[in-house]
């Protein structure tokens, strides 16, 4: 069992390196990866506006072009036979249609058609409709689309859609007939471009296509651009958690040497006579005592960061630890008049490193004590249910704000700094339970009300029962 329990925690130590180091890389990676994203739907929008614009453009210009010439022939026509309206040319061939042509229109100033052909008879009502709302807007050039129903779709005619089950894209011009300065008619004709449009699908099937692969590639190149902006950071880190962790070291052998000549000095001084010298003692006593812990604390995250601290997991009751850290921070309760009580089973066999969880219940009962007022109170639960071990510290404190619930955990975060000063905390302590907890595979959380106080639940798998 307990190899089994080592197999599973040992992955754990370098958690916090991983889920430092793995959320700034993802976050690079996804800044890098959005950007080349965002420049390559860009150049899909762009491409395909520019693709649509250039090729509906030139359709629109060659069809102006054909309507104008054979207006200009139509006239030519006209004066030859010394007309004056355009049925004398109803039997003569005077336009020449192109492949993609679906029709051609030559209407009087009545609006009559005088000649005309469609590609499929049965469109002309259609047509007609089109052509008499291009006439009454007076546009010179529509893109209109026609519906093919079954019944159309069955017509015969010269010009043909691509796909005959596909409905049409039209593109219709028109153009002026004169004779001698007097307006005689209108010419009308109409072009296929549902070829256009079956390109324009084309081309954004290709490009999104296109994009998909050079989304894979945007964010390949984004992981390794994230991978390479890590390398100095990473080295920095690290060279900043060695100096962490040699000055902590480093820092225990002269605050123990001055606490040593602290209690040296309390002790051949007659402080009942010199009471200025009994209070300059006692101050300097508790700073040291004050950077002891903090130096130890920094030490053990020091120790965590690099992964020097090894688990020693065992299975162990975890009462009277919890009964050791009530007894030890009895007197300063008592000194709060805050009541303080713990509520376990006779028996709470655990699975995990003693010290460790005995850390943790310290650091979550120390944390409830300064945060609450005097006369409150405060309470440890040792509880199992299921397969979960549960241990919970409730408070009578003044709570903790819903944005707040998370950055308690974070290193040297305090809520309130001008206070957490006078009552000594420096913002290490639930950072320290945080990693204690995770390293046994657990979570913790807190649930609060501003002003009536906090529960701060640790939840640890049970492999015990």
């Amino acid at each position: 069992m307990r190899h089994k329990f080592l197999s599973i925690i040992d992955p754990l130590f370098n958690r916090f390196d991983k889920d430092v180091f793995n959320n700034t890389q993802n976050r690079l990676t996804r800044n890098f990866s959005g950007l080349l994203m965002l420049f390559l739907f860009l150049f899909i929008v762009i491409v395909y506006s520019v693709l649509y614009f250039v090729i509906l453009n030139t359709q629109e210009r060659e069809l102006r072009t054909l309507v104008a010439q054979e207006a200009g022939y139509i006239e030519t026509l006209i004066g030859k036979n010394n007309q004056s309206d355009l049925r004398g040319i109803q039997n003569q061939e005077v336009i020449f249609a192109g492949v993609d042509q679906s029709f051609y229109y030559v209407m009087n100033s009545s609006g009559e058609v005088v000649m005309g052909s469609e590609a499929n008879p049965r469109l002309r009502p259609q047509l007609l409709s089109i052509v008499n709302k291009q006439m009454s807007n007076g546009q010179d050039i529509l893109n209109e689309v026609i519906q093919m129903d079954e019944k159309l779709r069955k017509g015969r005619g010269e010009f043909r859609a691509p796909d005959q089950n596909q409905d049409i894209h039209m593109l219709i011009a028109s153009h002026d007939v004169y004779y001698k300065g007097q307006y005689i008619g209108q010419i009308y004709i109409g072009k296929d471009i549902t070829f256009a449009y079956r390109l324009f699908h084309w081309i954004l099937v290709i490009l999104i296509v296109l994009g998909m692969v050079f989304v894979g590639v945007a964010i390949f190149i984004s992981l390794r651009m994230s991978k390479r902006a890590m390398v100095p950071i990473k080295s920095a880190f690290k060279r900043q958690r060695e100096f962490v962790g040699d000055a902590s070291h480093e820092l225990r052998t002269p605050l123990s040497v001055l606490l040593s000549s602290v209690d040296a000095m309390d002790m051949t001084l007659d402080t009942q006579k010199d009471e200025m010298a009994g209070k300059l003692l006692s101050n300097m006593r508790e700073e040291v005592k004050r950077m002891t812990n903090l130096v130890s604390d920094l030490l053990t995250l020091a120790r965590s960061d690099s992964n020097t601290i090894e688990l020693k997991t065992e299975v162990f009751d975890l009462k009277p630890l919890a009964e050791k850290a009530i007894e030890s921070l009895h007197p300063i309760a008592a000194a709060k008049q805050i009541q303080f009580g713990l509520s376990a089973p006779d028996d709470f066999n655990v699975m995990g490193d003693p010290q460790r969880l005995s850390q943790l219940i310290y650091i979550l009962l120390d944390n409830a004590i300064k945060y609450t007022p005097e006369g409150g109170q405060v309470k440890l639960n040792l509880v199992k249910e299921g397969r979960e071990v549960r241990i919970m510290v409730q408070d009578t404190g003044i709570g903790i704000k819903k944005e707040d619930y998370l950055k308690i955990f974070e290193r040297f975060y305090r809520t309130d700094k001008s206070r957490s000063r006078q009552i000594g905390g420096h913002g290490l302590g639930l950072s320290i339970a945080k990693w204690i907890v995770e390293t046994h595979k657990g979570t913790i959380q807190v649930t609060s009300e501003l002003g009536k106080g906090s529960t701060f639940i640790v939840k640890l798998p049970d492999y015990v029962s």
